[in-house]
């Protein structure tokens, strides 16, 4: 059975074309796409992203745990300050990547992917063996609300929120007297925050913001344009651009890898290895020099070899032209920013040009 988040019925009500996402019901657009996807780079949007997971890690070996399981180090992060994170099993592959925050002493909230909670949990419990810890999913007790863009803060502010937690921290704070958990993050590029709330608030929660938000032009806005949106801003999707056969050294992301941390961790020494000689492939962005989009899976090409795949790819709205994300395999030194590669797309291939990512200029460190 597809499972509902709390806000279902009010995404039906608004008119929303519901599709199955990790075996969610969700909202994929209310309107259009790109009316949405403009709105969050000129206005505010509001996304219900209730169906990730959140799981409580606590406990005396809490730190140590955690320590054990990625490849940031988390000694360093104090209270209610957050962490991108990724999962490595002991290849160094992901299994998934999550936002880590420190709560209070022993005591760390994980947000995780909606389609991973189950493996996460599961490759938390085999390592659990050894530490003085409890691992809890809280995942449906809670419901998670985003509010990105130019105007997101502005919003927040005017429905009595005024002290916003620093970009990549959290704090408790009140909205519409709701007492709630308000996260300065989210997956868009914008400014913004992701409100954690207890499931009897969401409804109440929702249409307030929707309401406080007209003066701001605020859009609920489903996944269609979350996607287009974190495209631009070259954020990856699991299952996309990350798996459990990718590093992070190979998905670009070596500048969130702890370079000199002492405690071992699954997957360390390939990791340690990668950055060193670098990875057996590498993301690229890429533009498309005609009309065609690339789609996830599409075949790369370069002088009439194959090279490589496309993990993600679509329209971007604020470029006016369609790009994508790509891993090329060797040799990795040929193809840089500014080569022309091709995408085949249905049995021609069509020149793309590498590019600089991400793809439009993030707005979200404050």
């Amino acid at each position: 059975m597809t499972k509902r988040t709390f806000l279902h019925d009010r995404h039906i009500e608004l008119g929303a074309k519901m599709v199955d996402f990790a075996g969610w019901d969700m909202p994929v657009q209310y309107t259009s796409i790109i009316e949405e996807h403009k709105n969050v780079r000129e206005n505010v949007g509001l996304f219900d992203v209730s169906h990730m997971g959140e799981l409580i890690v606590h406990g005396v070996d809490a730190l140590p745990f955690l320590n054990k399981l990625v490849p940031q180090e988390l000694t360093k992060l104090t209270d209610k300050k957050a962490v991108y994170c990724q999962l490595p099993n002991k290849e160094g592959g992901l299994i998934d990547d999550l936002i880590i925050y420190k709560l209070e002493e022993n005591k760390y909230l994980i947000i995780a992917n909606a389609s991973r909670v189950d493996e996460d949990l599961n490759w938390m419990t085999l390592n659990q063996l050894g530490f003085d810890v409890e691992i809890e999913n809280i995942s449906h007790k809670y419901s998670l609300i985003a509010v990105q863009g130019p105007k997101a803060c502005d919003l927040i502010n005017s429905a009595g929120l005024i002290d916003l937690p620093p970009f990549f921290s959290i704090k408790r704070g009140e909205l519409f007297n709701i007492n709630l958990w308000v996260s300065r993050t989210g997956y868009t590029g914008e400014d913004g925050v992701e409100l954690l709330v207890k499931n009897e608030y969401a409804e109440y929660l929702w249409d307030k913001l929707l309401e406080a938000g007209k003066q701001y032009g605020v859009m609920p806005i489903g996944l269609g344009a979350r996607d287009t949106l974190r495209l631009e801003a070259a954020l990856h999707l699991y299952g996309n651009d990350l798996d459990e056969n990718t590093t992070p050294i190979e998905a670009g992301l070596s500048w969130s890898v702890a370079k000199n941390k002492e405690e071992d961790y699954n997957g360390k020494k390939v990791i340690m290895e990668q950055l060193q000689s670098g990875g057996r492939k590498k993301l690229i962005g890429f533009r498309m020099l005609d009309k065609s989009v690339a789609r996830h899976e599409y075949e790369v090409y370069s002088e009439g070899e194959k090279i490589g795949v496309v993990t993600s790819g679509g329209v971007s709205p604020m470029r006016g032209e369609n790009i994508g994300l790509a891993y090329i395999k060797s040799p990795l030194d040929k193809i840089s920013v500014g080569s022309t590669i091709q995408i085949m797309i249905r049995d021609k291939l069509h020149d793309a040009e590498v590019v600089k990512r991400p793809f439009i200029q993030k707005r979200n460190k404050i």
